[in-house]
C-alpha cells in the first residue's frame, strides 16, 4: 500500500514536470519562430481533452530539442519512448511509463514538438529563391517576389522559363549593379531607387526587363527629374495634321528636317542683314532729317533734341538690305500663319512663348513700313515717327530667340534661368545693397575735392555696378586714400556677393544638361535580352512572350502616329 502510494507520487510529480517541460518548450519555440498554427492548436486540443497529435498521426517532422529542455526519467526505457506499446503510446505519448533500471534517459514532450509553427504542407510561402544574376547570388522568399505577381519575378510561370534546375537556381544574365534596386522593389513593396553609380539608360533597360510596370517606371522618370512629357494634341484632319507636324516636329520626317534647316538659315541671313545695316558704308544719311547737322555741329546742336536721331534711315522700297528683309518677314510670316491655322487649340498656341517671339519677331518690319509709306506720302509727323521707328526696330534684334525652337542647348539655358529665378533675384538684391553702400561711402570720401567725379550718389552708382561687376572701365576713380580705401573694399565685396549664388545656377545647367543627355541616351539604346533556359511557348502578361524585354516609353518626343488625336 504504501509502495503504490510512493509509485502515484511519483508519477504524479512526473506528470507535472512534463507539463512543465511543454510549457517551457512552447515559450522557446514562440521565441524562436513567432506565432503559428500548431502553437494555437495545442491549447484547444487540452482544453477539450483530446490527446495531442503524435509523430506518425498527421503531426509535422519536429525540428531537434533545444538543449535544456528535455525531462529526464529514471530507468532503461521507457514504453512511450520508441513508439511502440505501453501506456504510454507511441514517441511523446501522454502516459508516464514505468522506470525499470538505473539509467538516466532524455525524453522530449512530444506535445512541444507538434506544436512548433510551420506553414500548412501546400503552403510554399515559407520557399527560398535563389536568384543569380550574372554569377552573383541572391536569395530570398517567395512570398516577397509574390506581392507583385504581374512582373517577371513575381509570375512563378514567367520566372521558371529561367530556372536551372542543375543549380536549383533561376539565372539572368544582366546588369548586376542594378538588380539590387530591383530586389528592394520587391522588399520595401514597391519603392525604386536607382544606385548613383548605375546609369540611367542603363537602370531603365534593368526595370523594363524585369517587368516592374508603367507606373513605377513614371514614378522613377519624376524621380530622376527627367518626367515623360505630356502628349501633345495632334488635327483631326488628315491635311492639317501633316502640315503641323511638318512645321511643329522636325524629328517627324526627313521633309520636316529639311524645313527646320531652311529655316535656320533664313533666321541666320535676317541677323546678319540686322547688323550690316548699321555699318556707316551702307547707312545712306540723306534721308534722315538732322543727321548731316549733327555730324556738323555735334552732339546735340540748338533746335535738335534726341527725338530727331535715329540709328539709320526710314528704309527705302529700293534698298537691296530692305528687299532681304521682305523675303526674310514673307517667309516667317508664312510659316506663323500655318501653324496658327493648322494647331489644335489656338489657347495654346498664344499662351506658348515661342510663338509669341515669332509674331514680335515680325511686327518692327510692318510698322516700318507703314512708317516709310507715311513718310512718302508726306502724313504724320516725322520726329514722332523716327522716334517710334528707333524703339520698334531694335525689337529685331529678338529674332536671334528663334533660334531656340531648334537649338536644345537654349532651351536648356531658358531652363535654367528659369529654375534659378530666387538665386537671381537674390543676386540683385545684394548687388543693390552693395551699390547703394559702397556709392555712399566713396561719395563723402571724395566730397572734400574739386576734381572728383562723385558729384552726388546717383552719380557714383555706376562706379559701383563697375566695380562690383569687377569691370572698371576707368572713366570714375578715386583719388583720396580713403576713396581708394572704399574702391577696393567695394572689388571684394563684389567678388564675394557674385560668386555666392553662381555656383547654385550652375549646377542647375548641369543637372538641366545631363537631364537631356540621359533622356536622349534613354530612347536611343537597344534591348538585350536574356535567354531563358527552356524554349519560349505560349504568350503571357499581355501578349509578351516570356522572357521578351517590353519596350520603353520614348523619353522625349512620342512619334506621331502615338500622338493624341483630338478635334480641331
Amino acid at each position: 500500500m504504501e509502495t503504490r502510494s510512493h509509485a502515484g507520487q511519483r508519477s504524479r510529480a512526473m506528470e507535472r514536470q512534463r507539463e512543465r517541460g511543454t510549457e517551457i518548450g512552447m515559450e522557446a519555440e514562440r521565441a524562436r519562430h513567432g506565432c503559428g498554427w500548431g502553437e494555437r492548436r495545442a491549447p484547444r486540443q487540452r482544453a477539450r481533452g483530446h490527446p495531442l497529435p503524435r509523430r506518425g498521426h498527421g503531426a509535422p517532422s519536429p525540428a531537434p530539442w533545444p538543449a535544456g529542455r528535455a525531462i529526464f526519467t529514471r530507468g532503461h526505457r521507457t514504453p512511450g519512448w520508441g513508439g511502440g506499446g505501453g501506456g504510454g503510446g507511441g514517441r511523446g505519448g501522454a502516459g508516464p511509463g514505468r522506470a525499470s533500471g538505473p539509467h538516466v534517459r532524455p525524453r522530449v514532450a512530444g506535445a512541444a514538438r507538434a506544436m512548433e509553427p510551420r506553414c500548412p504542407p501546400p503552403c510554399g510561402c515559407c520557399e527560398r529563391v535563389v536568384l543569380n544574376v550574372a554569377g552573383l547570388r541572391f536569395e530570398t522568399r517567395a512570398r516577397t517576389l509574390g506581392r507583385f505577381p504581374d512582373t517577371l519575378l513575381g509570375d512563378p510561370v514567367r520566372r521558371s522559363r529561367f530556372y536551372d534546375g542543375a543549380r536549383r537556381e533561376y539565372f539572368f544574365d544582366r546588369h548586376r549593379p542594378s538588380f539590387d534596386a530591383v530586389l528592394y522593389y520587391y522588399q520595401s513593396g514597391g519603392r525604386l531607387r536607382r544606385p548613383a553609380h548605375v546609369p540611367l539608360d542603363i537602370f531603365l533597360e534593368e526595370v523594363a526587363f524585369y517587368g516592374l510596370g508603367t507606373a513605377a517606371l513614371a514614378r522613377l522618370r519624376e524621380d530622376e527629374g527627367c518626367p515623360l512629357p505630356p502628349e501633345r494634341p495632334l488635327p483631326r484632319r488628315a491635311f492639317a495634321r501633316q502640315l503641323w507636324l511638318l512645321f511643329e516636329f522636325p524629328e517627324s520626317s526627313q521633309a520636316a528636317r529639311v524645313l527646320a534647316v531652311v529655316s535656320v538659315l533664313v533666321i541666320l541671313v535676317s541677323i546678319v542683314v540686322f547688323c550690316l545695316e548699321t555699318l556707316p558704308d551702307f547707312r545712306d544719311d540723306r534721308d534722315s532729317p538732322g543727321l548731316a547737322a549733327v555730324a556738323a555741329a555735334g552732339p546735340f546742336p540748338a533746335g535738335l533734341n534726341g527725338s530727331n536721331q535715329v540709328p539709320g534711315p526710314p528704309p527705302r522700297l529700293d534698298d537691296p538690305f530692305f528687299v532681304v528683309e521682305t523675303l526674310c518677314i514673307c517667309w516667317f510670316s508664312f510659316e506663323l500663319l500655318v501653324r496658327l491655322a493648322t494647331c489644335p487649340s489656338k489657347a495654346v498656341f498664344f499662351k506658348n512663348v515661342m510663338n509669341l517671339i515669332d509674331f514680335v519677331a515680325i511686327l518692327p518690319y510692318f510698322v516700318a513700313l507703314g512708317t516709310e509709306l507715311a513718310r512718302q506720302r508726306g502724313v504724320g509727323q516725322p520726329a514722332m515717327s523716327l522716334a517710334i521707328l528707333r524703339v520698334i526696330r531694335l525689337v529685331r534684334v529678338f529674332r536671334i530667340f528663334k533660334l531656340s525652337r531648334h537649338s536644345k542647348g537654349l532651351q536648356i539655358l531658358g531652363q535654367t534661368l528659369r529654375a534659378s529665378m530666387r538665386e537671381l533675384g537674390l543676386l540683385i538684391f545684394f548687388l543693390f545693397i552693395g551699390v547703394v553702400l559702397f556709392s555712399s561711402a566713396v561719395y563723402f570720401a571724395e566730397a572734400d575735392r574739386a576734381d572728383s567725379h562723385f558729384t552726388s550718389i546717383p552719380e557714383s552708382f555706376w562706379w559701383a555696378v563697375v566695380t562690383m561687376t569687377t569691370v572698371g572701365y576707368g572713366d570714375m576713380a578715386p583719388v583720396t586714400v580713403g576713396g581708394k580705401i572704399v574702391g577696393s573694399l567695394c572689388a571684394i565685396a563684389g567678388v564675394l556677393t557674385i560668386s555666392l549664388p553662381v555656383p547654385v545656377i550652375v549646377s542647375n545647367f548641369s543637372y538641366f544638361y545631363h537631364r537631356e543627355t540621359d533622356s536622349e541616351e534613354a530612347g536611343m539604346y537597344s534591348h538585350v535580352d536574356t535567354q531563358p533556359c527552356g524554349p519560349l511557348e505560349g504568350k503571357v502578361n499581355g501578349g509578351l512572350m516570356d522572357g521578351e524585354v517590353p519596350e520603353l516609353p520614348p523619353p522625349l518626343w512620342a512619334p506621331p502616329g502615338k500622338h493624341m488625336v483630338t478635334e480641331v
